[in-house]
């Protein structure tokens, strides 16, 4: 899909919630949706936001009000595939308007916008490009599958020495993968565990 610059988003859902996983785990933050995405993980747990048509066009302008109804300055653009589209326009407006502005992408399409923190998660079945091994501030890699970790290692030979490395187990699969990733991380310490944390507290 090519990339789109506009002054309104396909915006699947936004809401209020504590960051679940990765680095910012436990911090209160307001989450901002994108539909649409190509990337096509089997297991993916919000497969309603592939179809961007199935979403509403809403103006950057109306996205960034509802993020200053909380008292959190802290917004993670998911998605979906969020850099589907060029993010400068919403990523200007919520830098003025006093964010911080994370953003969690599969690396399969280009960087864009005003990105105070990266959270890398490549998946297998489209491959990411080679810009966010350099740019990314965190690689956060789902295991779904014991091959899975020979996987993580290859990528995480080609990250930058200061980003921070997760392996996060897939919800599904959570209870044959943790041991499996428990083991592997205390034989490769640069490795933290990520687990999906707001699904144990039953929260968004």
């Amino acid at each position: 899909m090519e990339v789109v610059t506009q002054q309104a988003l396909p915006l699947m859902e936004a809401f209020y919630t504590l960051q679940g996983e990765g680095y910012y785990q436990g911090q209160a933050a307001y989450f901002i949706r994108l539909g649409g995405c190509d990337v096509g993980c089997v297991w993916c747990d919000v497969k309603d936001s592939w179809d961007a048509t199935q979403h509403p066009l809403t103006p950057i302008e109306a996205i960034v009000d509802k993020a200053l109804q909380h008292p959190a300055r802290l917004v993670v653009i998911t998605g979906g595939e969020p850099l589907m589209y060029d993010l400068t326009s919403l990523t200007q407006a919520l830098k003025e308007a006093g964010f911080q502005i994370n953003v969690e992408t599969s690396g399969a399409y280009p960087l864009s916008g005003h990105l105070d923190w990266i959270c890398f998660s490549p998946k297998k079945f489209k491959a990411p490009l080679e810009e966010f091994f350099q740019a990314s501030h965190e690689l956060k890699v789902v295991i779904y599958h014991t091959s899975d970790l020979a996987w993580a290692a290859s990528l995480a030979a080609k990250m930058h020495d200061d980003c921070t490395l997760y392996l996060q187990p897939e919800w599904s699969k959570a209870n044959q993968m943790l041991p499996l990733i428990v083991d592997y991380v205390k034989l490769h310490p640069r490795w933290r565990v990520s687990l999906q944390t707001h699904k144990y507290m039953e929260i968004p």
